[in-house]
C-alpha cells in the first residue's frame, strides 16, 4: 500500500508540473509583443532584396539605386539587368520582387499573377524616356522623319544605314520599334543585334554606316562623365516632330513635350503583399526624391510636375 501511495503522489506531482509548465508558456505567449508574418525579414529601411531590370535603364536605376542605399545604409538592392521579356518571365521566379520594364500589367495579367503567385502585383508608371537614333560621327546626315525611319526598319529604304539594337525579339526597344513605328508590320532581317546598349554605342562608334538604337537613360545625362564619353564617340539625331515639324532630338523638355515622337514610360511591379524593400524603394522612385533623380538625370518624371520655360536652344 505504501509503494502504491508514493507512485500516486509522484503521478500527482507531475501532473502539476505539467500544468504549470504550460501556465508559464500560456503568460509568455500572451505578454510577448506579436510579431507581424514576415517571410523575408525585410522592410523599406532593412534587409536585400534582387530585382529585374530593363536594360535601357542600367544608368539611371544605378543612380536609383545608390541614393536609396546612401540614405537607407541596412539595404541593399541587387539590380539584374536583362531584356524586357525576360524581366517580365521573372515575375514568377520566387526571388525576384520587382520588375522595371517600360510597360504595366493588362487586367488580364493582373488576374494571372493573382491567381499564380497569390499575390496582386502593385505597378505604376513613374518616368518617361524616349528611344533615342545614334550615328556614327562621321555620317553626312542626322535628321530624320518617322517615315524615313519606319522605311529603314522594315528595309523599304534606299538610305545605307546599318541598323543595330540590343537584340532582336525580346528587348523592349526592338518591341518598341515593331509596336509603335512599324505598327506590328515585320522588322527586316537586315536588322543587327548586340547583345547590351553599350555593345550598341561600341558598334556605331567603329562603323561609319551604322545607326543604333538606344534608350537615352544612356547619353541623355550631360553631368555624368560615362555618358559624356558615349557621346564623343556618336552623334545623336533630329527626327521630326509631329507636333510643330521641327527636327528635334530628346532632350528632356522634347520628351516632357512629346515633341520628340518617340517617348515611352518607364514602371515598376512590385510582388510583394506586404510593406517591404521592394515598396519601399517603389515609393522612393513615386516620390520627390526619385523623381528630382529623374529629372537631373534628364528623363521627364511621371509623377510630380516640374515648370518648363521657354529658352532658345540649339538642337
Amino acid at each position: 500500500m505504501l509503494v502504491l501511495k508514493n507512485n500516486t503522489m509522484k503521478g500527482r506531482n507531475y501532473m502539476l508540473s505539467m500544468q504549470a509548465v504550460a501556465f508559464l508558456l500560456l503568460l509568455a505567449a500572451c505578454g510577448a509583443p506579436q510579431k507581424k508574418a514576415d517571410f523575408t525579414g525585410d522592410d523599406p529601411q532593412n534587409g536585400t532584396i534582387h530585382i529585374s531590370v530593363d536594360e535601357s535603364f542600367k544608368p539611371i536605376i544605378d543612380s536609383q539605386i545608390r541614393v536609396y542605399e546612401s540614405s537607407n545604409p541596412n539595404a541593399r538592392i541587387i539590380a539584374h539587368y536583362k531584356s524586357e521579356a525576360d524581366c517580365m518571365k521573372d515575375m514568377l521566379v520566387d526571388s525576384i520582387r520587382m520588375v522595371i520594364v517600360t510597360r504595366g500589367l493588362s487586367p488580364k495579367e493582373e488576374a494571372y499573377y493573382l491567381d499564380t503567385l497569390k499575390i496582386k502585383p502593385v505597378w505604376d508608371r513613374v518616368a518617361f524616356d524616349a528611344l533615342a537614333v545614334i550615328l556614327n560621327n562621321a555620317a553626312k546626315d542626322s535628321v530624320f522623319t518617322m517615315e524615313e525611319i519606319r522605311d529603314m526598319l522594315k528595309g523599304t529604304s534606299p538610305l545605307p544605314y546599318q541598323m543595330v539594337f540590343d537584340g532582336l525579339s525580346a528587348t523592349s526597344n526592338v518591341r518598341y520599334a515593331m509596336d509603335s513605328i512599324l505598327k506590328g508590320e515585320k522588322l527586316t532581317d537586315k536588322v543587327m543585334a548586340a547583345k547590351t546598349s553599350e555593345e550598341v554605342i561600341d558598334y556605331v562608334s567603329k562603323t561609319p554606316n551604322a545607326m543604333g538604337f538606344i534608350g537615352v537613360s544612356w547619353i541623355g545625362n550631360k553631368e555624368d562623365a560615362q555618358q559624356v564619353s558615349f557621346l564623343e564617340k556618336v552623334k545623336v539625331a533630329s527626327i521630326q516632330s509631329k507636333l510643330d515639324g521641327g527636327y528635334v532630338k530628346p532632350y528632356q523638355a522634347n520628351i516632357a513635350t512629346r515633341r520628340y515622337p518617340m517617348v515611352r514610360g518607364l514602371y515598376y511591379i512590385v510582388k510583394e503583399n506586404y510593406v517591404g524593400l521592394g515598396r519601399g524603394f517603389a515609393n522612393f522612385l513615386a516620390y520627390e526624391r526619385g523623381q528630382l533623380v529623374f529629372r537631373r538625370a534628364y528623363l521627364w518624371p511621371g509623377k510630380m510636375n516640374f515648370t518648363i520655360r521657354k529658352a532658345n536652344v540649339s538642337e
